[in-house]
């Protein structure tokens, strides 16, 4: 049984999701019904992925009762702005083929464009209308959660960013427990770097008896942040799932928070996704 963790707007998720991203077509359906039912029952989209639909699909397939799977897509840069964004969350909806979406987020602030405030009072009435269980951001600084909160009121629920051994986001995660705000860590097995290559990875996870994805992953586990493992192989989504069963030491933990480098994705206050 997965843990939970609690939201500001009394809520809850999963410690840890299924994270889609590349996926397509009949690997992404697969690929969320097989993780489904090994366990999971966090699954993250977005409409920029080009996956909501195979991913309903894979959800209708799977044999979880529906109220038991949290699902979280997002809004694309280009369908920013209040009516654009209550357009685009209706063909969400009708892509993954659901009454109502667990979370939803805005999926890059695109400070140049300005339209984060508005899009943002969008998803406060989707949340008010009941077609949306809980709303939040993804890749939103301090900066942007302050003018979200001085120009709604409203806090997020998430934020949604890069996090690993590499970009650690120690002032952000500090930030965002002020603030109440739950993190999701994407990339959180450093995709692209050598990450689960790295010695200290590796000896960290043999002291354990696990994989260095495993080591990794329960490593945000125990920070506190929700992380979203993207697989297609069922192998490799249950050995992410199985991070329940151990503990790392405080030394462990300090030697994987020691190996940040920094950011390897895009920057939120210059990065733009249409």
């Amino acid at each position: 049984m997965t843990p939970i963790r609690h939201l500001n707007d009394g809520r809850t998720l999963p410690a840890i999701g299924l994270g889609t991203s590349s996926l397509k077509d009949d690997d992404a359906r697969s690929a969320v019904r097989g993780g489904l039912e090994l366990g999971y029952r966090l699954v993250d989209t977005a409409a920029s992925y080009g996956n909501e639909r195979a991913v309903g699909q894979g959800i209708a397939d799977a044999a979880v009762p529906r109220e038991e799977v949290v699902v979280t897509t997002k809004l694309r840069g280009a369908d920013q702005g209040y009516e654009e964004a209550l357009a685009a969350f209706e063909r969400s909806r009708t892509a993954l083929d659901l009454d109502y979406v667990d979370l939803y987020l805005i999926h890059w602030p695109l400070p140049r464009l300005d339209r984060y405030v508005d899009s943002w009072r969008a998803l406060v009435r989707l949340r008010e209308e009941g077609l949306v269980r809980s709303i939040g951001v993804s890749n939103f600084t301090a900066e942007h959660l302050d003018r979200l909160q001085r120009e709604t009121g409203v806090v997020p629920a998430v934020n949604q960013i890069e996090l690993h051994p590499y970009f650690s986001q120690a002032a952000a995660r500090a930030d965002h427990a002020a603030r109440g705000i739950l993190i999701e860590g994407w990339r959180p097995l450093g995709r692209k770097t050598d990450l689960l290559d790295h010695p200290v990875v590796v000896d960290v996870a043999a002291r354990h008896g696990v994989s260095p994805a495993q080591a990794v992953l329960r490593w945000q586990v125990q920070l506190g942040v929700v992380p979203l493992p993207k697989s297609g192989s069922a192998e490799r989504q249950r050995i992410n799932l199985d991070v329940f069963g151990f503990a790392l030491a405080e030394e462990d933990m300090a030697a994987l928070s020691g190996l940040e480098r920094g950011r390897t994705g895009g920057d939120p206050d210059v990065h733009e996704e249409f």
